[in-house]
């Protein structure tokens, strides 16, 4: 005799379906989810990048600044500390030479410094005269006390020049001596108000 026919189950095939949509429906949410990541992942790096960039840019610019106005510092010291030009002209003298005569044709020009006040003046704004009363210049002002001052220089170049003689003059070594020697008197005849920086010969013909 044939038992009676149980039943079946329907538990396991309600969990088979939920397990069958569960895996349908969750590499959707992972997909998803991964977007969500990589894009806050994105949007925190591009932010980090741009805060970076940034301050890199500030600092650039910060520097660049900084170097523009060391330059323009040490520009403005340069101008400060270069001296005023002093073109003495032409000199047709006699050497020293004892056994023929000799002629020396040199032209001499001199860099002197600045005094204190000179410097403060010349980097002072210059305000135009009034009516009938022409603009301060301060170059014409140093250039008119340096007029006083050239009989004393020139005479002393001839004096240095002409105790020279051909042979002396002729190589490097007794050119730069003479310089020096020039330096010298004329550093004497300025009593420390100011000093000689540079002695040049132009034209130095000696015949």
């Amino acid at each position: 005799m044939s038992k009676p026919l149980q039943p079946k189950d329907a538990k396991p095939k309600e969990e088979e379906v939920a397990q069958k949509n569960i895996n349908s429906v969750n590499p959707n949410i992972m997909i998803l989810a991964n977007t969500i990541v990589t894009i806050i992942v994105l949007a925190v790096f591009m932010v980090i990048m741009y805060s970076l960039f940034d301050s890199m840019i500030t600092k650039k610019i910060s520097s660049f600044h900084n170097i523009e106005e060391q330059i323009d510092e040490e520009a403005t010291n340069v101008e400060d500390e270069r001296g005023m030009l002093l073109d003495l002209g032409d000199f047709i003298l006699n050497l020293a030479d004892i056994d023929h005569r000799r002629y020396l044709k040199v032209n001499v020009a001199m860099e002197l410094s600045k005094t204190e006040e000179e410097i403060e003046l010349l980097n002072t704004p210059q305000e135009k005269g009034g009516h009938g009363s022409a603009p301060a210049d301060p170059m014409e002002a140093i250039a008119a006390e340096m007029e006083q001052f050239k009989p004393a220089i020139r005479d002393a170049i001839i004096t240095v020049m002409s105790n020279k003689t051909s042979d002396e003059l002729s190589s490097t070594t007794g050119k730069e001596l003479a310089k020096e020697e020039i330096k010298e008197m004329v550093n004497n005849v300025f009593g420390g108000q100011r000093e000689v920086l540079r002695v040049s010969f132009g034209q130095f013909i000696i015949q």
